[in-house]
């Protein structure tokens, strides 16, 4: 059974897209809705899962969070492993999960996942390329097959389209962890 939540080979491409000063700052897009939350609820912990340059880390600077902030990302090992935490952050991250990891790694985020869960998700193709050729979008699916996706470990608190124009380009969750299985009684 493959645990696995990135192939090496996969992790050096991952490497060297990282060398760009300009990848890894989808956080900013997303912040002020993440603001938003923040000040609806109480929490002492955020794990950034796949962190990139841990923009996100600054940004929660900026408006005087003082929690704990534990980064996560393949890509800068010297961050640690995640830790479950009260708000679990996935920005911008899912889309560029391996398809064979994919299971793997949102199974890890229903763990890690305390209270909620905030999952900005891109439907669209990124961009960037891989120095292989292939889009940095390696999963380009539509809303529907991310939410079945979700919806299997997560309880759906909050779901907003990403528009531009009109368009969707994707989509951001807020989730809370599943307590109970479903009992239908005849």
């Amino acid at each position: 059974m493959n645990t696995s939540k990135i192939s090496p080979e996969y992790l050096k491409l991952q490497e060297n897209l990282h060398e760009n000063p300009n990848y890894g700052h989808a956080n900013n897009f997303y912040f002020g809705v993440l603001e938003e939350l923040l000040e609806k609820i109480n929490v002492k912990s955020i794990c950034d899962y796949g962190a990139g340059k841990r923009g996100l880390e600054n940004n929660l600077k900026k408006i005087g969070y003082n929690g704990e902030y534990h980064p996560y990302d393949p890509v800068f090992p010297e961050y640690g492993d995640p830790v479950s935490s009260d708000l679990l952050c996935c920005i911008d991250v899912l889309e560029h999960i391996e398809i064979d990891c994919l299971d793997n790694v949102l199974d890890d985020l229903k763990n890690l996942t305390k209270r909620f869960g905030f999952f900005c998700i891109s439907t669209e193709p990124a961009k960037k390329i891989l120095s292989d050729g292939r889009n940095a979008h390696l999963i380009q699916a539509p809303i529907s097959w991310w939410m079945l996706k979700i919806c299997e470990r997560f309880e759906l608190e909050s779901f907003n389209k990403i528009l531009d124009n009109g368009k969707s380009h994707g989509f951001w969750v807020i989730v809370k962890p599943k307590k109970h299985k479903v009992k239908i009684n005849s």
